[in-house]
């Protein structure tokens, strides 16, 4: 298992384009991905609708999970993904 945190910058947060874009890039890993946002609630990387349930806002902190896979490269991969879109 791999995670890391990241605060979300992005000023309207972990909208409708980018949790698309999101899950989208999920799906061409090999590893199951969750998404946790600080205060329990989390969702599975795949699902549009339960991340964009999650109501991630400006500054708040999500914690990504990864399991089974090349957790490495995979972790890699998203950091990216986060940094170039949240």
């Amino acid at each position: 298992m791999r995670s890391f945190q990241y605060t979300i910058t992005d000023p309207i947060g972990l909208h409708a384009r980018p949790a698309g874009l999101l899950v989208k890039a999920i799906k061409e890993l090999d590893s199951a991905v969750t998404i946790a946002k600080e205060g329990g609630k989390s969702a599975a990387g795949t699902k549009l609708m339960a991340i964009m349930g999650l109501s991630v806002k400006k500054d708040d902190v999500v914690t990504i999970t990864l399991e089974g896979g090349n957790e490495e490269a995979n972790a890699a991969a998203l950091e990216k993904f986060f940094k170039e879109n949240l």
